[in-house]
């Protein structure tokens, strides 16, 4: 049984991995990927909604959650290199008869959204990202106080194995405070919500998986954002930006001026803030799946 009401779960095999996909509705297809660090239910309170409109399609990133990596892992981290992810899901919903579809990502699901948009341009009708700035440009702009606050992007990126054997000690206290962390002060998610990313994330495999994410965010990832700002490629699609309001490191998001960012990576954006944390699906979700409908439905 799904942890998404109306939703069926099954596996997908890609050429490099095995994605536990939940999918539910029935219409335009479009693409829901959660970020760090959760699972494919962060999206509970929003895919029902949306699926009266559209076939929701809510996969784990490879290694996140149940989805498994089957490929071979390389010193440079490509294996979990975005552009790596991105293709993941190009493969999942070509196997799933949609050649052409939506795509919102939160978090790290956003980061792998929007290269997907800008790899694969033809596949993506409309994008929404959720809480994020270009990866080159949120290294670029770090400061001695973006740093605290966001230490897990400097963490989680250290050589194999310090951060997996360090959370691994405890990772339901580590998972707990991290996205305690993030959320607005007064804001608690799911229990049943926060019970799926623990059993996640007390498996090594899945503690690896996301350490290698950001190890590929701080080398690779940034690599193909600098050739591709060099190159003067933008996002073509119409591109939606959302963001929370009340993190606990607001003031540094908004100086980050998100819409500003992104339009100059990208020809058409709209979007602004909601009155929520980090975990924009699970902290505001009728105001996220309001936004998603009305911008997914034009």
């Amino acid at each position: 049984m799904s942890a998404i009401p109306g939703f069926a779960e099954r596996s997908v095999a890609t050429p490099e991995a095995e994605i536990h996909v939940a999918i539910g509705g029935e219409g335009p297809p479009l693409l829901l990927l959660h970020g760090y660090p959760e699972t494919h239910v962060c999206w509970h309170l929003v895919a029902p909604t949306l699926a009266r409109s559209f076939t929701v399609v809510c996969p784990d990133l490879r290694g996140y959650g149940k989805s498994r990596f089957t490929g071979r892992e390389s010193a440079d981290h490509a294996a979990f290199s975005k552009r790596a992810m991105a293709a993941d899901q190009v493969a999942l919903m070509a196997a799933l008869g949609h050649d052409r579809f939506a795509v919102a990502g939160h978090d790290r699901g956003a980061r792998v959204a929007y290269r997907l948009a800008l790899d694969h341009e033809a596949r993506v009708e409309r994008l929404a990202l959720l809480d994020i700035v270009p990866t080159l440009e949120t290294f670029e702009r770090m400061t001695q106080a973006s740093a605290l606050s966001a230490y897990h992007w400097l963490f989680l990126a250290q050589p194999f194995d310090l951060p997996e054997r360090l959370i691994g000690k405890d990772p339901d206290f580590y998972l707990d405070w991290t996205i305690a962390s993030w959320c607005a002060p007064s804001a608690r998610l799911a229990e049943a919500a926060m019970e799926d990313y623990r059993r996640a994330f007390r498996d090594p495999a899945v503690i690896h998986a996301t350490c290698e994410d950001y190890r590929a965010g701080a080398t690779l990832d940034c690599d193909y954002d600098r050739a591709d700002r060099e190159a003067g490629r933008r996002i073509l699609c119409p591109l939606l930006v959302l963001w929370g309001a009340k993190r606990r490191v607001a003031a540094q998001a908004a100086a980050l001026g998100p819409l500003d960012t992104w339009r100059r990576w990208a020809a058409i954006v709209e979007g602004g803030p909601l009155a929520c944390g980090h975990f924009l699906p699970e902290e505001a979700p009728d105001e996220v799946a309001a936004a998603l409908l009305g911008f997914m439905s034009r």
